[in-house]
C-alpha cells in the first residue's frame, strides 16, 4: 500500500474493519507499555518513539501485520518469535492466527527499557 498518512488514524482507517480492530489492539497494546512514547507514522506507517530513538513499527499487509522492533528487540525475544517468519528486526504475525499482543507488549517494554538505559548512558 502506497500512501501517505498524517497520522496513525488514517493509516489503520484506510483498512478493512477486520484489520481496523487488529490494528487497533496493537497501537493499544503499544501504548499501554510506552505511555510517553511519540506516535508518528514514519516509512509509511505508525511509528513510535521514545527518548527521540526509534521504539516500534508496526504494519498491515495483505495476509499478516508486520512488527518492528529493530534487531535488538527480536533478539531479545527469538525463541518466542521463532514460530513467526521473520527478517533483521522485523516478525510477520499471521492474520488468521491469534496475534499475540501479549508478547508485542513485552517486546515494547524491554525496549523502551533498553532506550532509557541508552538516554541515561548519554547524560
Amino acid at each position: 500500500m502506497e500512501a501517505n498518512f498524517s497520522n496513525v488514524d488514517e493509516y489503520i482507517n484506510s483498512f478493512p474493519e477486520t484489520i481496523q480492530v487488529i490494528l487497533e489492539k496493537v497501537r493499544a497494546t503499544i501504548k499501554k507499555k510506552a505511555p510517553e512514547a511519540a506516535e508518528s507514522i514514519s516509512y509509511g506507517m505508525p511509528a513510535y518513539k521514545s527518548n527521540g530513538r526509534a521504539l516500534v513499527y508496526f504494519a498491515a499487509y495483505k495476509n499478516h501485520i508486520g512488527f518492528y522492533a529493530t534487531p535488538s528487540g527480536h533478539e531479545e525475544f527469538a525463541g518466542e518469535l521463532s514460530k513467526y517468519k521473520q527478517g533483521k528486526g522485523s516478525v510477520q504475525f499471521p492474520i488468521d492466527k491469534k496475534i499475540p499482543y501479549f508478547l508485542i507488549g513485552r517486546i515494547v517494554a524491554f525496549r523502551v527499557k533498553e532506550n532509557n538505559v541508552k538516554r541515561n548512558s548519554k547524560s
